[in-house]
C-alpha cells in the first residue's frame, strides 16, 4: 500500500458508547448545562427561558467525553454547547465537569433552505507535518431531510470521521482547518446514497446548502 498523502487523525474518537441521556443522568447534565447558560455573558434581554434540551450522541477523545446539546429558548434565539466530564473511574462515577454554551438567532426555522442543521466548537489541537496545525473540532448536528442513516466529516474529500444517526442527531470528532483544508459534513441514506453536504464555513463561503 502507498503512503498516504494526507497525514492527518482519523476516527481518532470513540464511537458513541451510551444511549441518548435519560433519568438522573440527563439531570444531571441538564443542571449542568442550564446553569452555564442561565451565567452566559452577552445575551440578549429577550433571549428568553429555555426550552427542552436536545442532547446528542456522546463521543470521546484524548480521556474526556462530549455530550453536545442545543436548547430553543421563548425568545425564538438557540442555545448550544456541551457539556464535557472525565469518564467514571473505579467508583463508576464522571467528575470533572465543565460546560462550552453560547447562543445564535441562526435557527433552522428561520432557514427553510437549510438541510442539514449543524452546530460545531474547536476542543483541542493536533500538530502535523511541518508545523501545521489541526483545529479538532466537534460537530453536532441533525438532517434536515428524510432518510438519513450516517454523517462523515470529510477533509479534502478523505473522510476522517463517521457516526450513525440517532434519533435524528449526529456528533462528529474530526481535524479542520488543516493545511488550507477545511471540513465537509456529509449525510448518507442506508444505501449510501449521499442526501446533503454541508462545509462548516458555508455562512462565510455562501455554501450551495446553508447550515447553522
Amino acid at each position: 500500500m502507498p503512503p498516504e498523502e494526507r497525514f492527518v487523525p482519523r476516527f481518532a474518537a470513540e464511537p458513541p458508547q451510551d444511549a441518548l441521556p435519560y433519568g438522573r443522568w440527563e439531570q444531571r447534565l441538564r443542571e449542568e448545562f442550564l446553569a452555564a447558560a442561565a451565567a452566559l455573558e452577552g445575551q440578549p434581554e429577550d433571549i428568553g427561558e429555555p426550552e427542552a434540551i436536545n442532547w446528542f450522541p456522546d463521543r470521546s477523545w484524548h480521556g474526556r467525553s462530549y455530550v453536545p446539546a442545543t436548547a430553543a429558548t421563548a425568545g425564538g434565539y438557540e442555545l448550544f454547547g456541551y457539556v464535557r466530564y472525565l469518564p467514571g473511574g473505579e467508583d463508576g462515577e464522571p467528575s470533572d465537569f465543565a460546560v462550552q454554551v453560547d447562543f445564535t438567532e441562526e435557527t433552522a426555522e428561520r432557514n427553510p433552505d437549510w438541510r442539514l442543521d449543524i452546530c460545531d466548537e474547536v476542543i483541542g489541537s493536533w500538530r502535523g507535518e511541518g508545523g501545521a496545525v489541526a483545529a479538532m473540532t466537534l460537530v453536532w448536528g441533525r438532517p434536515l431531510v428524510s432518510g438519513g442513516a450516517v454523517a462523515t466529516a470529510e477533509l479534502a474529500g478523505l473522510a476522517v470521521d463517521q457516526c450513525a444517526v440517532l434519533d435524528e442527531r449526529f456528533t462528529l470528532i474530526a481535524p479542520d482547518d488543516y493545511r488550507q483544508d477545511l471540513l465537509e459534513i456529509k449525510l448518507f441514506d442506508a444505501a449510501g446514497k449521499m442526501l446533503a453536504s454541508e462545509s462548516l464555513y458555508a455562512g462565510e463561503d455562501e455554501g450551495e446548502d446553508g447550515a447553522g
